[in-house]
């Protein structure tokens, strides 16, 4: 299979992308779930976003909300490329456009995000 045939999905900014979360989600990936992300996305489209699952059941509130277990920081534009699939995720932390608190909770929950 040639990868690089396959489309990318069309993100337009953070916000949209965050805030549609829990209409895009498979349900199965929130059973017995219980965590909670902060994101820190600069520009435009971006903000200050939670992500709190809990209950079988995920909420994105447009301010931080609680204590996280883990906290992104990110530029608009690099956090759509590394969604988009156009920027390496460990090159994107390695050069600092990405910054990631606990690497191990984004790694355990990355399928509520659909990067992998």
């Amino acid at each position: 299979m040639d990868l690089n045939k396959i489309p990318k999905f069309t993100i337009h900014n953070a916000k949209d992308f965050l805030t549609t979360l829990p209409m895009t989600v498979n349900p199965e990936y929130l059973k017995d779930v219980d965590t909670n992300f902060h994101f820190e996305i600069d520009g435009d489209g971006g903000g200050q976003f939670s992500v709190i699952v809990k209950d079988n059941k995920m909420n994105v509130y447009e301010h931080f909300e609680g204590e996280p277990n883990c906290k992104v920081t990110a530029k608009e534009k690099n956090f759509i490329a590394l969604l988009r699939g156009e920027l390496n995720p460990m090159m994107a932390v390695f050069t600092g456009k990405l910054k990631i608190s606990n690497t191990a909770e984004i790694l355990k929950y990355a399928k509520l995000f659909g990067i992998i």
